[in-house]
């Protein structure tokens, strides 16, 4: 009997152990709490309207239905009991000869979990579909707010963390409020909207070259884009974040400031 490979995760890791081993004397399982499989470089443009899911996700059965050696299970791993090579699942269980764990990752609240539902993360559809329904619900609540104090809150989209993930959401709120929905609304300007990247470190990108980091601060404060770094944020709370000793009127905060090892998945 061919040994049993069992990989835990769909994404890039996962997907690229279970190609290596197409040709292998192995049978081969792939187990996934979701059953598709999806390119995160893009996903942030779900986030901001500017594609449909369906243009980011492709069926992981679909991608490996040529693959003979290979089964895809749609399951979540909550275990590993490695004395009887075992891959638990919230609903039973997988044996395994070998095992690659490609779980991915998730976000990093930094001991402040009670901040996500305030400040959602990135990092998969659902994450991208309820940051689209947050931004735009902003815009038409502020359509139909009279208050100009209000209505600024409302205005106000605070990202917290300079990663790559927190760059290139600031880029495309801008992009949309003063291009996109430029002639959407009749009173207010959606150019008012307000931008804010957050970053506790001295610069945005800090794993890119000097050149890089600082071109996309110039590219950003182009767009509107109010950068701080060297800032930290220390209270996240319904529609206001406080840095310093400075306290922002927000209703949509959105965070990118770091990863965590994924538990299974």
């Amino acid at each position: 009997m061919a040994p049993r490979v069992v990989i835990v995760g769909g994404g890039f890791g996962g997907l690229t152990a279970a190609r290596a081993l197409r040709n292998a004397p192995v049978a081969m399982t792939l187990v996934d709490r979701r059953n598709h499989h999806l390119f995160q470089p893009l996903l942030y443009q779900v986030a901001t309207a500017a594609l449909s899911p369906a243009d980011i996700a492709s069926p992981i059965r679909w991608i490996l239905r040529h693959q003979r050696n290979a089964e895809v299970l749609l399951g979540d791993a909550v275990g590993v009991d490695t004395g009887l090579r075992i891959v638990q699942l919230a609903d039973g269980e997988i044996p395994y000869d070998f095992l690659i764990v490609a779980a991915g990752a998730t976000h990093a609240y930094f001991g402040h979990d009670e901040w996500r539902k305030l400040a959602p993360g990135l990092k998969t559809l659902e994450d991208a579909l309820e940051i689209r329904r947050r931004v735009l619900l902003a815009f038409e609540r502020a359509e139909r707010q009279p208050d100009p104090v209000r209505r600024k809150a409302l205005l106000t989209f605070v990202l917290v963390g300079g990663g790559p993930t927190g760059v290139e959401l600031a880029g495309a709120l801008a992009e949309i409020s003063r291009q996109s929905l430029a002639r959407d609304f009749r009173h207010f300007d959606p150019g008012s909207a307000k931008v804010i990247l957050i970053e506790a470190g001295p610069a945005l990108l800090a794993a890119f070259p000097e050149s890089l980091r600082a071109a996309a601060r110039h590219d950003l404060e182009r767009l509107g884009v109010e950068v701080r770094t060297g800032a930290a944020v220390t209270r996240v709370e319904p529609g206001r974040v406080t840095v310093g000793n400075d306290t922002i009127a927000a209703e949509t905060i959105l965070w990118a400031a770091g990863v965590a090892a994924s538990p299974l998945g």
